[in-house]
């Protein structure tokens, strides 16, 4: 079974840094692509991060663009999300999600497997 394991969230003054990270397994193809989304109380959940395990492409939020960077490390099956410069309103639950892809892009839509979440808290 696909299962991942998000980590790496807490409190943070306005300003600074964290970095999640969402540990993988179970994937039986090759062809996937993994995203980070995240949930405020009273908000929709939307996509944050995303990168393609082949097509080295990555994708942002408008809103998180120049501020978080993703990455992957294949030889530890873990996706991280680099957060700086972090704002109040990037406080949120993050979960990071996959689906199998076999184009060079990278969706944020129609996720399959999901993670629990990890709770990031900016605030002074």
């Amino acid at each position: 079974d696909v299962q991942l394991q998000a980590s790496g969230g807490g409190l943070v003054q306005p300003g600074g840094s964290l970095r999640l990270s969402c540990a993988y397994s179970g994937f039986t193809s090759n062809y996937y692509v993994i995203s980070w989304f995240r949930q405020a109380p009273g908000k929709e959940r939307e996509g944050v991060s995303c990168i393609n395990s082949h097509a080295d492409s990555t994708a942002y939020a408008d809103s998180v663009k120049g501020r978080f960077t993703v990455s992957r490390d294949h030889a530890k099956n873990t996706v991280y999300l680099q957060m700086n410069s972090l704002k109040a309103e990037d406080t949120a639950v993050y979960y990071c999600a996959t689906r199998k892809y076999y184009g060079p892009r990278c969706p944020m839509t129609d996720y399959d497997y999901w993670g629990q979440g990890t709770q990031v808290t900016v605030s002074s």
